[in-house]
Order: structure tokens, then sequence, then C-alpha cells
């Protein structure tokens, strides 16, 4: 096979941090925009915020709503692919919302059907564009829509790639930015921290991580908590995506885990833990990690911020990020080397990460999905 850096998945990978930087620019530009329209749509009662999308367009919102609901009063994450089959159990007529659409390409027929039952189902609806593709579906209606928002991330984060990698991190990171309580300006230094530990992690991590991907292992647990949580739902999916469904992969939180999921380890388990900078959580967590490492059945890959030599001395391979400004920055080079993680155990299973799939079952955008009207609509 070709060398891992001729893939399109690895070059976007590594383009993630200087990214990063360019969203902060995109959003420090729209700040009066942006601004605009949240008062226009506060402007009466407080809205129902909704992230929703498709996949890792959705765990967009799993990541980042447990850090926005100590600023604003209802935010929550549903997918589009739950909104669609069932819109009446999650679309309030009572409630003014602000629908949060996450979409790479933002042409998957969920998505553009959830905004579709959205303006159906609630009387005062927002929509807010979060997309990579400015000529998507989802891009065209937010032009011609008075109520609506279209914020484009980079041009380069439309990940060309099968699997999404700097359209979901730009998406979180716009988010946390322009829903956080802090202003762009407040945050930068935290950017400028993820940027610099990322493209650290690039250039004197990546013998490690391949070191880590080679060991014998087709079973992975991802376990997070809070924001972490949903940072796990994605690095879990990248592992299974680019493996093609050869290393089975899932995701929990670190009580959870112990209510069932458990029974999963065995001898070719590797446990990740994306491990939180608040201490409170951190004590549930190093408990899980002494339980496993007393075990010795599962390997244990720790990753944290600051020094913590207690966990060093529970897992295998753990990786020390530093501290950040504020703990949802280690969101970025968490996910960053779960993703280098995923390219590169497939490029050593000699499947092709750039598509994992070539007979066709899964697809860059997924095809394949019928509409179907519900049966009172006239």
């Amino acid at each position: 096979m070709k060398p891992i850096d001729d893939y399109i998945t690895t070059r976007e990978i590594k383009q993630q941090p200087w990214l990063w930087e360019k969203t902060m620019e995109i959003i420090q530009e729209k700040s009066g925009a942006i601004e605009e329209f949240l008062n226009k749509v506060s402007s009466g009662n407080k809205p129902r915020i909704i992230f929703t999308g498709a996949g890792s367009s959705s765990y967009v919102g799993e990541t980042v709503a447990p850090y926005l609901g100590s600023h604003w009063d209802r935010v929550e994450s549903i997918p589009t692919t739950d909104i669609i089959t069932s819109p009446q159990s999650y679309l309030s007529s009572d409630s003014p919302t602000l629908l949060i659409s996450c979409a790479r390409s933002g042409n998957s027929p969920e998505s553009v059907e959830t905004v579709r039952l959205a303006n159906r189902f609630v009387k005062d609806i927002y929509h807010l564009v979060l997309t990579c593709n400015p000529e998507g579906s989802l891009a065209r209606t937010a032009r011609e829509d008075p109520d609506s928002l279209l914020l484009l991330m980079p041009e380069e984060s439309n990940d060309q790639g099968f699997a999404m990698t700097g359209s979901f991190t730009t998406m979180v990171l716009a988010s946390i930015l322009i829903f956080g309580p802090y202003t762009p300006e407040e945050m930068a230094p935290g950017v400028h921290w993820m940027r610099q530990v990322s493209e650290r992690i690039l250039q004197e991590k990546w013998e490690e991580i391949e070191k880590l991907a080679s060991e014998d292992f087709d079973r992975a647990i991802f376990l997070g908590t809070a924001p972490f949580l949903g940072l796990a739902r994605e690095a879990a999916l990248k592992l299974l995506e680019l493996t093609a469904g050869k290393v089975v992969a899932s995701s929990d939180s670190y009580l959870g885990f112990r209510h069932g999921p458990k029974s999963v380890v065995n001898k070719e388990t590797i446990i990740f833990a994306f491990l939180s900078g608040e201490n409170h959580p951190r004590r549930y967590e190093r408990d899980l990690l002494q339980e496993l490492a007393g075990e010795e059945t599962a390997k244990i890959t720790a990753l944290y911020s600051g020094s913590w030599p207690e966990v060093e001395e529970l897992a295998d391979h753990s990786f020390g990020l530093g501290e950040p400004p504020q703990e949802i920055f280690l969101l970025f080079p968490y996910i960053l080397i779960a993703q280098v993680l995923a390219v590169v155990k497939s490029r050593l299973m000699e499947i092709n990460p750039d598509d994992p799939s070539p007979e066709g079952s899964l697809n860059r955008v997924v095809k394949g999905v019928e509409i179907y009207s519900l049966e009172q609509e006239g």
C-alpha cells in the first residue's frame, strides 16, 4: 500500500490545527451577524436549543451540549435520524426553538427532512446551519430564509475522505465559540494552546501512536464524562469506520461501563480513557481504571491533562498533554490522537482509509434513505 501521508484522510487529520485558528477567525468576523441573530432568537422567551445531525455530525451536539448547558437553560442534542422517524416525540409547537443543523455536506436526506419537519411542527422556529459545503441543500435553504443564519466552516474542512475529521472538529469549535460563556477573543489563548499541543502530537507522538495501533486488539472501548462522552462516541465511530468494522469499537461513561457493557472486555480489548480536567469526575474515572488495571485483562490507554503519575502507573500507554486554559480545549488533542490511531490501524490492516467500504455498503454521504410523509399530511 502507498505511504500513509499519501492518503487524503491523513492529510485532512494533519491540517486540523491551523483549521481551528481559521475557524476562530471566521467566528470573529461574523460576530456582529451572530449577535444580531441570537438577539432576535432570544427576544421573547428563552429558546430551546437543539443540536442535530447524523453520525459524526450528531456527535458535535453530544460533545458540546454538556458544556453549553451551564450557560443556556435548554440545550439538547437529538439526531436527525431520530427526529424524522418520530417528529412529534421531539418537536414541540409550544417552545421557541433554535435548531442547529450540523453537517459536512448538508445534503443528507435526514438533515433536509428535519429542517422541513421543524418548520411544520414548531410555531416559533429559527435555524442556524453549521456546514462545510457552501453548495449543499442546507446552505442553499438557509440563504433564502430570513429566520436562518448560515455559518460556513473553512473550505478545507469539507473533508474529501470517507471519514469526518476536520469537519467534526471545526463544527465543535464553532459551537463552543458561538454559544459558550466566553467571547472568541477570550477563548483565543485556548485555541492557540490546542493548536500547539496538537502540532506537537503530530510531530513527536506519531510513532508512539503507531506502536499502540500495532498491538493485537479487535475490540476498543472509549470512555468519557460529560463532553468527553460525546467525544468518545465520535472516536469509537472513527476507529470502527476506518477499520471497516474489523475492530469493533464502542463508547460509554465510566460509571455506566460497569452496568453490563464491561462484559465485552477480553484479552483482545483496548480501553481508551478520555480523562476529565476537573477533580470531581476524575475520582470516579480513576476508580474504574484501578479496577480494570487490577483485573489485568484489557490494555489501557489514558489521555489526560497535567501530570498524573497514578494514572501513568495504571495505564499501558499514556498521553499527558499539559494544562489547557480551560478543560474544554482538551477535546481537540484527544480526538486528534484517536483519529491518528484510526488511520494508522486502518493501514496496518491493509484497508484503504479513504475508501474503507469499496463494496459500497457505506458512502461518504448516506444513500438509500427514503423519506416517508406522515399519514396526516394533506
